[in-house]
């Protein structure tokens, strides 16, 4: 079991983006073909359910902005830290992850950006992380890392070969600090580090 907790997309982010994404384009679905047409994407990680992507699934690739989502429900103001990418979605809803076990899209030798951030959405480090054989236990000294600085609310996993968000973990309860903006509604304090 991992000591963190691996978020997907929340569905109400979700239900948005499979109609508009955050760049502002419609959401395109098709279905994922092992042959690769219109686009090579089996195997390729779904942000929705934290599973890679299978042959028949309908799925839309769509650009995704994380921090700016956080942000909105926590007042935070990241500012130029605001990035979107392409993520790979399930076209219809899809449900919670089930059964997962370990970190998702965890392949040993993969490298992975894992970005800090504090609690206005600001950079507050980060570092390249190569995925070892032990990889629950890897990921777990790198979030341990990255939580052991009060300041970090919460961290974001990207590839380094495309820098696609991969999943986002956030500073557990037992971990929480106070943060002095708890008059802001939606402030990032230990009762709203759930979900």
């Amino acid at each position: 079991m991992t000591t963190y907790t691996p978020l997907p997309i929340t569905p109400a982010a979700l239900k948005e983006l499979r109609d508009i994404d955050d760049a502002g384009r419609p959401t395109r679905p098709y279905t994922a073909r092992e042959d690769g047409v219109p686009l090579d994407c089996v195997g390729s990680p779904l942000r929705c359910c934290l599973r890679a992507i299978e042959p028949g699934d309908r799925v839309a690739l769509v650009s995704y902005a994380p921090l700016r989502r956080w942000a909105s429900a926590t007042w935070a103001k990241p500012g130029a830290y605001d990035e979107a990418g392409p993520v790979f979605i399930h076209a219809d809803a899809c449900g919670e992850p089930r059964g997962l076990q370990g970190y998702p899209f965890a392949r040993p030798g993969a490298l992975r950006t894992v970005r800090r951030y504090n609690e206005e959405g600001h950079i507050a480090g980060g570092r390249l992380f190569e995925i070892p054989d032990n990889a629950e236990a890897g990921f777990d000294r790198v979030f341990q890392e990255a939580f052991a600085d009060p300041e970090v609310a919460l961290v974001h996993v990207r590839a380094v070969e495309y820098g696609c968000f991969q999943f986002e973990v956030r500073r557990p309860r037992a971990l929480a600090v106070p943060s002095g903006r708890a008059d802001r509604p939606g402030a990032w304090t230990p009762e709203r580090t759930a979900g």
